[in-house]
């Protein structure tokens, strides 16, 4: 195998199909809804759609699955196609087929049929795993990551893992790094657990308190001898547990998510084997894909149809920057007030803080203008900045005042701000508008500039100083 190395997907593929309509009246023999159908949409599930999230933006990615010769098998090969590489073991019965009846986007009925049995994977399975740059096994009880096992334990010891269960699949593989049950799952994976509130051996889940989840988690990483288990707690988050014990980690949803969930698990797993190829740490990789699967469930789930309308084929890295314009576009078209503001922001203090704080109240986004590294060093001197540009974009795209971040070359921001056109130009500090050398920009297409008070004796500079006095101090000897 030639050219970097795939992110190898195993798991249960199965054949997603909604049917969607709305329901007025109840049928006349029975107290069942009538659902009248305005559409239905059938897309591959399980492994298949963790597969095809993982693919997003280029990247290589080989699916290994059982695939028969039945209809559903064929419409999976079909919408995977161009997506992923496929590698598939015999499937000895047809591919499982779920069937979600919707009534005004609201699950009324789930109807499951078909199944089968995987067979022996070949050398191409195996080469493929041999050769995987990380590996996610996305197990809906289906057995194929039993059939591969052997393969997997192998894999485990100098390959990333990340471990998708279920409670009637196989257990993950000794050394993985990352195992992801749902609440319910780590629940029925752990029963017994304390913590839990309701009816004895029929937990109310959503009332569990995070010492319980934490105790599971715990209890099952040094059960499975994983290096750590993130249960999956839908609002409130993901909690990261490792064996024996200690402080879990809880990351939580950047916001609350009102779609349907359904897949988010797939987003969540896909994106943190991703994260992990990527080199992130597991805790990095988590926090990327709590906000991954938010705003997986945001925009309709796996039931959205626009992650299916064109092949994930790899294209040229998007610009960064495109998010900052589109965005001042869509809160323009539909009548929203665009801040912005810039500088260096060289390390961000309590002043940035409060001042960005208050330029988000001012309309419907903020976004922020960012000196880039060689205009930072023209207007600051040698020495500046102390953290570069990509640094400090994250920085400032990780605050919640924040909704996009755009750097820019010149040694002022006019250009950029031509192009974005904020309704707002916002500035902290002593000098008044007149000052705002943006001010006479801003006025050709209608926009104010306004300066905001600024939290006194907070500076980079300032803050710099202090820095290499007690660097300075520290090295210093003794008096004798």
């Amino acid at each position: 195998m030639t050219g970097p190395k795939p992110l190898v997907v195993v798991g249960d593929v199965l054949l997603d199909e909604d049917i969607e309509g709305v329901a007025t009246r109840l049928a006349p023999d029975a107290a069942a809804p009538v659902v009248d159908v305005t559409g239905d949409r059938r897309h591959p599930g399980g492994a298949g759609l963790a597969a095809a999230l993982a693919a997003r933006g280029g990247r290589d990615v080989v699916l290994v699955t059982a695939l028969g010769d039945d209809p559903a098998s064929e419409a999976v090969r079909r919408a995977l196609s161009g997506r992923v590489g496929l590698l598939e073991l015999p499937l000895h019965g047809t591919l499982p087929v779920k069937t979600r009846v919707l009534a005004g986007g609201r699950p009324v009925v789930r109807i499951d049929r078909g199944g089968g049995t995987p067979g022996e994977p070949d050398d191409a399975v195996r080469g493929a795993l041999a050769g995987a740059h990380a590996v996610l096994v996305a197990d809906y009880g289906r057995h194929t990551a039993g059939a591969v096992r052997a393969l997997l334990e192998d894999v485990s010891r100098h390959t990333p893992v990340v471990w998708d269960p279920h409670p009637r699949g196989e257990p993950p593989v000794p050394g993985a790094r990352v195992v992801t049950p749902s609440a319910a799952e780590a629940v029925a994976l752990c029963p017994g657990s304390s913590g839990t509130q309701g009816t004895p051996g029929t937990p109310e889940i959503s009332g569990m308190s995070l010492g319980a989840f934490a105790e599971r988690g715990a209890r099952l990483a040094e059960h499975w001898r994983a290096a750590g288990v993130a249960v999956t707690l839908g609002d409130r988050g993901v909690l990261l547990t490792r064996p024996g014990g200690g402080t879990p980690m809880l990351i939580p949803a950047p916001f609350r998510a009102d779609g349907d969930p359904c897949g988010a698990g797939d987003c969540f797993a896909a994106t943190t084997v991703a994260a992990l190829a990527d080199g992130l740490l597991p805790e990095e990789a988590l926090q990327r894909a709590v906000a991954e699967a938010a705003a997986f469930v945001a925009a309709g789930g796996a039931g959205n149809p626009g992650l299916w309308h064109a092949p994930a084929v790899p294209g040229p890295a998007p610009d960064p920057a495109a998010d900052a314009f589109g965005l001042a576009e869509a809160v323009r078209a539909r009548g929203g007030t665009v801040v912005a503001t810039g500088g260096c922001f060289d390390l961000v203090h309590a002043g940035h803080v409060g001042l960005l704080e208050s330029a988000r109240r001012i309309g419907d986004c903020l976004i922020v203008c960012l000196n880039s590294d060689a205009s930072v060093t023209r207007r600051k001197g040698a020495g500046r900045p102390l953290t570069p540009a990509a640094d400090r974009a994250r920085v400032l795209a990780a605050l919640g005042s924040v909704d996009a971040v755009v750097v820019f070359e010149e040694d002022t921001p006019e250009a950029v701000l031509e192009r974005l056109r904020p309704d707002v130009w916002v500035k902290g500090g002593d000098y008044s508008v007149q000052e705002l050398p943006e001010a006479e920009v801003l006025r050709t297409w209608g926009g104010q500039a306004v300066v905001l008070p600024y939290l006194d004796g907070r500076s980079t500079t300032r803050l710099a100083r202090r820095a290499a006095r007690a660097a300075a101090a520290a090295v210093r000897p003794p008096p004798v």
